[in-house]
């Protein structure tokens, strides 16, 4: 049985490499389950390989080839054409509001003139029509009624009376001003607004319905642990090492104990059957197993001792070969 030999440690480079390939493999696997086309009524979303960039494992000095993907959305026809006309009209009001800038520019950077004397005019004129004769028979009325109650012009209560129905008209007159001004201002107002507000009803026009795509509900591929695996692989490696060396150590103690210096052993091929070779010694002398009168044992050939350690080797008076192990096993 020969020596077993301890199993090479992973190379931490070659470990690392591994692992990273892995990593980026399954990294670009993911990247693609995630890139799902998606067909909706208002429109598509495809994914494409546009490219790729490389990347270099610093460590390693490995490169990998990085896919690049353009995610590219398109309308359904119908959303399309709307989204073209809208477009269409966004220019043509763009082009509205270049050939009108002067003349918006114009009214808003002029105040409002809320003041018309023209309307003041015109409403006491209207109001004068309507309400002077029912003044006049009211202010008949009033004298009548002041008379048969014995007051008379000049008094204090006469004066009193008169005094406030006088109040009484500047008050009208003083309403139908302030309703028809009020009017009048709110005219103004719109005309100057009117444009602005044209041009703001132009601009809310019909908008493109944007396609609602789905949350995706994709599996992950987990990254495959190659470096733990090539060191579990090592462990198992170390460990049958171990019990190889354990094995080899028992069969040769078990081969020195056969006999001390000076005491030889029967090892002669013509009294042993079923030989088979298990392995060699440290010295290199091959090692068997085999059986003689029946029962099985380990050990070396006497001839093959004879050929490199012939003082190692004793021919018995009947003939036949022993050796002696404790000198036949020292190293060469």
């Amino acid at each position: 049985m020969s020596k077993p030999s301890a199993p090479t440690p992973p190379d931490p480079k070659q470990t690392s490499a591994a692992q990273t390939g892995t990593s980026v493999a399954t990294a670009i696997a993911n990247s693609n389950l995630n890139n799902v086309n998606q067909i909706t009524p208002y429109g598509n979303l495809t994914f494409n390989q546009s490219g790729s960039t490389k990347f270099t494992d610093p460590y390693t000095g490995q490169s990998y080839d990085i896919p690049q993907f353009t995610a590219t959305q398109t309308l359904s026809p119908d959303q399309q054409k709307l989204y073209d006309l809208n477009n269409q009209t966004q220019q043509n009001l763009g082009q509205i509001g270049v050939d009108q800038s002067a003349k918006i520019g114009s009214l808003l950077g002029t105040n409002v003139d809320l003041s018309n004397d023209a309307v003041e005019g015109r409403l006491y004129d209207l109001g004068s029509k309507r309400l002077d004769p029912q003044f006049a028979r009211d202010e008949d009325a009033l004298r009548t009624r002041l008379s048969n109650q014995g007051i008379r012009p000049g008094s204090a209560a006469w004066d009193a009376e008169m005094t406030k129905f006088q109040q009484g008209k500047n008050d009208a007159y003083n309403q139908l001003l302030l309703n028809g001004r009020g009017q009048s201002v709110q005219e103004i107002l719109t005309e100057r607004n009117q444009p602005l507000n044209e041009i703001s009803a132009l601009l809310s026009g019909s908008q493109v319905s944007q396609p609602n795509f789905i949350n995706k509900q994709m599996p992950t591929i987990p990254t495959t642990d190659n470096a733990g695996i090539i060191n579990t692989n090592y462990n198992q490696q170390f460990q049958n090492y171990q019990q190889q060396m354990q094995n080899y150590n028992q069969v040769m103690g078990g081969l020195f104990g056969l006999g001390s210096a000076g005491v030889f052993k029967y090892s002669d091929r013509r009294l042993k059957t079923d030989i088979i070779e298990i392995g060699r010694a440290h010295n290199g002398l091959p090692i068997y197993f085999y059986r003689i009168d029946g029962k099985p044992e380990i050990g070396v050939m006497a001839d093959e001792v004879e050929r490199v350690k012939p003082e190692a080797v004793m021919t018995m008076p009947n003939g036949y070969q022993a050796v002696d192990y404790a000198r036949a096993l020292e190293a060469a």
